[in-house]
C-alpha cells in the first residue's frame, strides 16, 4: 500500500490535546510553511505571545526546535519529535515535547482547523 507523505504549507492549526506541563492550548494558532521537507511555523494565543519553529519532515516523521515568549515575558524553548497523519480528513500531528529552558516533557496534539 502507497503512502503518500503530508506536506504542512499553507496549515492553519491549533491544539486539540495538550500536556499539563505544556504552555499552548486551543487558543494557539499554529500557521505552518513547508518547501521540501523544511517546516517552519509561526504561533501565538492563550498564554504564547509569541512562538517559532523551524524543523524537517521526512516519510510524515517532523522533528523541530521551538522557542516562544508568553504573555508574561517567560522566554521557553525545546525540541519535539512527531508523527504526522491524516485522521477524520484531518492533519494531525502528535507532538512529543522536551522542553531545554524548563525541567520536563510531554505531549501534544495539534491538527488543521476546518
Amino acid at each position: 500500500m502507497s503512502h503518500k507523505a503530508i506536506n504542512l504549507h499553507s496549515l492553519v492549526m491549533n491544539a486539540v490535546e495538550t500536556d499539563p506541563c505544556g504552555v499552548i492550548s486551543s487558543e494557539t494558532i499554529f500557521q505552518f510553511e513547508q518547501v521540501d521537507t523544511f517546516v517552519t511555523a509561526q504561533y501565538k494565543g492563550g498564554k504564547i505571545r509569541q512562538g517559532y519553529l523551524v524543523g524537517n519532515l521526512i516519510a510524515n516523521k517532523l522533528e523541530f526546535r521551538y522557542c516562544q515568549i508568553q504573555v508574561d515575558g517567560t522566554l521557553d524553548g525545546g525540541s519535539s519529535k512527531c508523527d504526522v497523519l491524516v485522521s477524520g480528513g484531518l492533519v494531525q500531528i502528535i507532538e512529543h515535547f522536551n522542553w531545554e529552558s524548563r525541567e520536563g516533557q510531554g505531549r501534544n496534539v495539534i491538527q488543521e482547523m476546518r
